[in-house]
């Protein structure tokens, strides 16, 4: 890694005020992110995957049209419309739904390490996209952290996946990748909240063909299951993706994109909690793996210190 490379890393994850700011919001949205696997996979019986993104997707709507009143509108240019439109069809629609129809034909260990990819891929193209890089710390925690990941699904997987599924879940991880570097390309200059805002709409606005099945779906589902879709809406989507995109505007891709590793180790305490779903050991130990490659990417960069000539 050369030295300006390590510059422009240290300069967007130290500007003032920001540390404790951007360490609460990846925080929020980590679990938050967890929680939403664990809700997904009890709503899901009786909301389909269409109707299940697009159901979030409204509530997440209103939800950040209520934050965006009485608040300023950064006038964007051209460009940044098409990467936020891209970011709202890629990541808020099509990983949505490609995900929640993947994971009716692949089991979870399984999508845990297809999906975990999306890191290595925002590393991959952040750095060569963005130009952050590739900083030693960086790549050794992400290949500890995707290690404790395969240890996961290795330990979950019940050999239940199909090729139609497993390339939905793959689909799921290229998209969220391409999207991720493509937003932190338009929140140099325009707010977080506003482009997780439109994001959400154009993604709502892609999803409305599934309208008739959200209908239907919702009508004979249980109470549980519809506060599960508000509960996504507003907490998994509105708060979350809102809290990522502050954090993304004051870290790199890559550095942030590590975090979501600590992902699968989180779901599977709360499945412990919430759904008495004992983890075999083989998965916490994965889980602690994760954790600790996630806080070794995590190390801040040491900049180099240059002895005069002559000492």
């Amino acid at each position: 890694m050369n030295s300006t490379t390590d510059q422009i890393q240290q300069a967007e994850i130290t500007r003032p005020g920001s540390d404790w700011r951007t360490l609460v919001a990846v925080t929020i949205t980590v679990f938050a992110w967890a929680s939403a696997f664990v809700v997904i996979r009890y709503a899901a019986h009786d909301i389909g995957p269409g109707a299940l993104a697009l159901g979030r997707l409204l509530i997440a709507s209103i939800a950040l049209s209520a934050m965006m009143i009485g608040r300023k509108l950064v006038r964007m240019t051209g460009r940044e419309w098409a990467l936020t439109a891209l970011v709202g069809v890629a990541w808020f629609a099509v990983y949505s739904v490609a995900l929640n129809a993947g994971e009716q034909t692949v089991d979870a260990g399984t999508a845990a390490m297809l999906i975990q990819l999306a890191p290595i891929l925002i590393g991959i193209l952040a750095g060569f996209l963005l130009g952050e890089g590739f900083p030693r710390m960086l790549v050794i925690g992400g290949l500890v952290a995707f290690v404790g990941t395969l240890l996961i699904g290795f330990a979950t997987s019940t050999g239940k996946a199909d090729l139609a599924g497993v390339l939905l879940v793959l689909l799921s991880a290229t998209v969220y990748s391409i999207a991720m570097v493509a937003q932190k390309v338009v929140l140099r200059r325009i707010p977080a909240l506003q482009v997780t805002w439109l994001a959400c709409l154009i993604g709502t606005v892609a999803c409305l063909p599934f309208v008739g099945s959200l209908v239907g779906d919702l009508a004979v589902a249980p109470a549980l299951q519809v506060a599960g879709v508000i509960y996504l809406g507003l907490v998994p989507t509105a708060l979350a993706f809102s809290t990522w995109a502050y954090a993304l505007s004051h870290t790199t891709a890559g550095k942030l994109g590590v975090t979501t590793f600590a992902v699968p180790p989180i779901t599977i305490l709360l499945g412990w909690l919430l759904l008495d779903e004992v983890p075999p050991i083989l998965a916490v130990v994965g889980g602690a793996l994760s954790l600790v490659g996630v806080a070794i990417a995590g190390r801040p960069v040491r900049p180099k210190v240059t002895v005069p000539s002559g000492m």
